[in-house]
């Protein structure tokens, strides 16, 4: 049952942000759900965009989940790790899948290239101690790509086979296209293209049709508007064409079969679908609606394992904005009062311990770079997350709804 105290500060809390013209924010969703899949409150507010006359934002939304999508591509992995069709820690493995992997070389800071040090598993690639980087938020990759550039947004292949590493493998965490090198081995492991095993083996067992890196012509129709805060504007936000096009477009089997299976970016979906992902892991891997069992509890305790032990400050480096349309400029990534150390789960950040909000401790959470956040907090039994479409990553008016609604929702379930 939806917590009434959550519901009200939460629409209200939603509704003083896209009510006001000035903030620049059309419309958000929040959901969020306890381990029983049940809604604690879901609330939709303002609009699909800026324009004249766009729709309400529903309850029916479909947004691009960006990053949001490395949970799902990872969950992936796991399942084949338990099938035995992977193995975590095996360099040899990677490297037969993916013999690209086996040659990539290390980007320095004066732009040459030289041999890496170390080897490449499937575990570095699930928690971003690889090697690779992303172009927005790393200037030397950023620099090396040009004139031509790299996009990762571009459902395009060729793109990771030409990016080499920026840092030597297993030395510092980056977050970069890892992941979708993940699902690269997975596919070329198992035969099955990566949302086709996202789709047969996650979504379908947890009666879930609204998540797909191929969106239906139903979540088409629902799709919110791409918007855009543009570098030296002031921060006046207006709608843009969207980031992540071409699976939009593509209509035949033809046309889809070009197209990349993004584990790092791919996915489109309705926040309260995606949600209920998250309450399959507060149940410990078995849907709380179904029954459904997808992975094993011990597979879930293990990707809640830190995997960065000894970088307790890994998130506290400052990330610039590499291509300031894309991203804000960040000093951390999740700053916290005393500065606690930090964890990284398989393909997560962990606030290993309790956070402003009411979260406790050991709390998964991550986003999508057109602002989306969820978090996923097995201690206290709950989880959740809030959509929007904004440009560039770090918008302060959907940030601060995301704490405001996180907040509203453990005072709600404490006063309970």
């Amino acid at each position: 049952m939806v917590n009434d105290k959550a519901q009200q500060a939460v629409q209200k809390s939603l509704d003083g942000v896209t009510g006001d013209k000035s903030t620049g924010v059309s419309g958000l969703v929040f959901v969020a759900v306890d381990k029983n899949g049940k809604q604690i409150a879901a609330s939709a507010s303002g609009k699909t965009g800026l324009g004249d006359n766009r729709p309400p934002m529903t309850m029916d939304t479909t947004f691009w989940i960006a990053s949001c999508t490395k949970l799902l591509a990872t969950m992936a992995c796991m399942q084949a790790v338990e099938q035995g069709k992977l193995k975590l820690d095996d360099y040899n493995q990677v490297y037969e899948l993916c013999p690209e992997l086996k040659k990539v070389k290390v980007l320095q800071d004066d732009g040459t290239l030289v041999d890496k040090k170390n080897e490449i598993t499937l575990r570095m690639l699930l928690s971003h101690t690889a090697g690779f980087g992303y172009e927005f938020f790393n200037e030397k990759l950023r620099d090396y790509g040009r004139p031509v550039g790299f996009d990762c947004f571009k459902a395009d292949v060729k793109v990771m086979y030409h990016m080499p590493l920026v840092n030597q493998p297993g030395e510092r965490w980056e977050y970069g296209v890892n992941i979708d090198w993940a699902g690269i081995v997975l596919e070329r492991a198992t035969g099955v293209k990566l949302n086709d095993w996202i789709q047969e083996q996650i979504m379908q067992p947890l009666g879930l049709k609204s998540i797909n890196m191929f969106p239906t012509d139903e979540m088409k129709k629902e799709l919110a508007y791409m918007h855009q805060r543009w570098p030296g504007g002031e921060g006046k936000a207006e709608e843009r064409d969207h980031m992540y096009r071409e699976p939009l477009v593509a209509e035949t089997d033809h046309e889809k079969k070009h197209i990349f299976h993004s584990g790092g970016a791919g996915g489109f979906a309705k926040p309260a679908e995606y949600v209920q992902v998250l309450a399959t892991l507060l149940n410990d891997g078995t849907s709380p609606t179904t029954g459904k069992q997808i992975l094993k509890k011990e597979t879930v305790d293990a990707m809640w394992e830190n995997q960065v032990s000894s970088m307790p400050d890994f998130a506290r480096q400052p990330i610039p904005a590499a291509k300031p349309e894309q991203t804000n400029p960040a000093p951390e990534l999740y700053p916290q009062e005393g500065n606690p150390p930090q964890g990284w789960g398989l393909s997560f950040m962990l606030t290993q311990e309790p956070g402003a909000t009411g979260r406790g401790r050991n709390t998964a959470w991550w986003a999508g770079i057109a602002n989306l956040f969820w978090w996923c907090d097995r201690e206290k039994g709950v989880a959740g997350m809030i959509a929007s479409q904004v440009m560039p990553f770090g918008d302060a008016h959907v940030m601060g709804q995301w704490g405001a609604c996180e907040a509203a929702i453990y005072s709600a379930l404490q006063d309970s």
